[in-house]
């Protein structure tokens, strides 16, 4: 009996780039938050003036200090961010005069309530904004947006109209055939703290690497040209501990350390047979060994020396941008989404759909540093979507989801 040798199939190989947008070159914590809404106005402010100009033309555009000089019934546009003022958000100043609790407060699943109030602020003041033409549910801390109305006798601004920054032009050009580029596999969760010895652990690696499955299996994971790996690989979830003294503060601290080390050890060598046949872009999450704060910086080399090691190995930031195969690739770890979710308060939208409005804002992370922890960027707001990406993902969400995201000179898979 003559046994036929299985056919060998030669994975598809990338031209990959990072745009290193969220790299931090030298960290500085002595500045206010304030400088990053102001450069987030000053940069979406042109793109929104154009806007308003096309959709409310003959009225005048102006400042809130302006406002003041006009007439009550005088209609107008202001451009500015919204402020949601929620009472049931962390404030630093309520846990420092409710310090004498015993027991920390429970997190919140959400901030919203009823007595949510919506402002729009520039860079001199803030108005209060009236009316029901913006549902205070559908929007978030952060927007910079542009308003058409007029100031009623109590200061507030009755809201008529209200457009947004838009998703960016579609700028890269597909230069060759989607069918040649091949495909890119998003994981997200690993969890090896909880799930090293998991079946579904086990069978990913085995189906990467091409050790089980058919013929038609083992082309299709040929394909693969990138593994792209969105955060929380070491760790899904922490534990909160309420600390009684210090030295149960530092015994519990070193336990958690030596946990840490040594599931990077294990993700060192769960990723290590793996970059030997495909590349992977490692991105942090949350819950994993790097800087709290966004834009979260990779994970140090010393973390994972033998992945390392291999120049198809790529440690990125969260959220992060890219080139693979000249399509243009962005998404983040899930923070920014889960924070906006918290801020909304809507359960009956998806992860994805929150998703696609970060587009039209124009913003990876509106809600930052207002309700999610952020580097006081002092020139640049680094989370402004400057490039409209043909995949953008978001990781360690409940579900899987996609859709295909359309505009008048946009396409993009969400």
């Amino acid at each position: 009996m003559e046994i036929q040798p299985q056919p060998t199939y030669r994975r598809k190989s990338c031209i990959f780039e990072d745009f290193k947008k969220f790299n931090i070159s030298e960290q500085r914590f002595e500045q206010q938050y304030c400088s990053i809404y102001k450069a987030r106005l000053k940069a979406l402010k042109d793109y929104l003036l154009q806007k308003a100009k096309i959709k409310w033309g003959h009225n005048k555009i102006v400042t809130l200090e302006q406002l003041s000089e006009r007439n009550e019934n005088d209609t107008c546009i202001i451009i500015g961010t919204l402020y949601k003022h929620q009472e049931l958000k962390p404030s630093l100043l309520r846990e420092l005069s409710t310090e004498l609790q015993l027991q920390t407060q429970p997190a919140r699943a959400n901030y919203a309530s009823f007595k949510d109030i919506l402002y729009l602020e520039d860079e001199t003041l803030r108005i209060k904004l009236v009316d029901n033409h913006i549902n205070i549910q559908d929007v978030v801390t952060g927007i910079v947006c542009a308003v058409l109305g007029h100031e009623l006798k109590d200061g507030e601004l009755s809201v008529i109209d209200w457009c947004l920054p838009g998703c960016c032009p579609k700028l890269s050009i597909f230069d060759r055939p989607l069918e040649t580029q091949g495909k890119i596999l998003i994981i997200s969760g690993l969890d090896l703290a909880n799930n090293l010895q998991s079946l579904s652990t086990d069978l990913l690696f085995e189906w990467i690497t091409g050790m089980i499955g058919c013929e038609e299996v083992h082309k299709d994971v040929a394909s693969i040209v990138c593994i792209i790996i969105a955060g929380n690989s070491v760790r899904g979830s922490v534990e909160t501990h309420n600390y009684k003294n210090y030295f149960e503060t530092n015994a519990h601290d070193a336990a958690i350390f030596k946990e840490t080390a040594n599931i990077t050890h294990k993700l060192d060598n769960f990723l290590h047979p793996i970059i030997q046949c495909c590349p992977i872009i490692l991105m942090p999450g949350e819950f994993d060994p790097t800087c709290h704060t966004l834009p979260q910086q990779p994970l140090h080399p010393c973390i994972l020396p033998q992945c390392f090691r291999f120049k198809s190995f790529y440690g990125v930031t969260n959220p992060w941008i890219g080139s693979i195969n000249s399509r243009i690739v962005a998404g983040s770890s899930g923070q920014p989404i889960i924070d906006i979710m918290k801020v909304a308060g809507l359960v009956d939208i998806s992860p994805l759909m929150w998703l696609e409005r970060t587009l039209l804002w124009r913003h990876y992370a509106p809600t930052a540093p207002d309700t999610i922890p952020a580097y006081p960027s002092s020139k640049i707001d680094p989370f402004i979507i400057t490039e409209c990406p043909d995949i953008y993902f978001v990781g360690n969400m409940e579900k899987y989801d996609t859709k295909l995201f359309t505009g008048l000179k946009n396409l993009g898979n969400v």
